[in-house]
């Protein structure tokens, strides 16, 4: 099943910020450590596209 570019992003970045909200509730996370992944998430919520563009051309090769 494929899904375009627009749906993997979506999808991407709900997981994205499913993972963020998990971090945020559990009581282990130290807060410094936090802001700190949340920055690396928020980063890498932007190259949802390159991803998507890395996993389809690796199906032609």
């Amino acid at each position: 099943m494929d899904i375009t570019k627009e749906e993997f992003d979506e999808k991407f970045r709900e997981t994205l910020d499913d993972l963020l909200l998990t971090m945020a509730e559990h009581p282990e996370v130290e807060p410094s450590k936090f802001f700190g992944m949340a920055c690396v998430l928020e980063n890498l919520s932007f190259f949802g596209p390159v991803l998507y563009d890395a996993l389809q051309n690796s199906k032609k090769i």
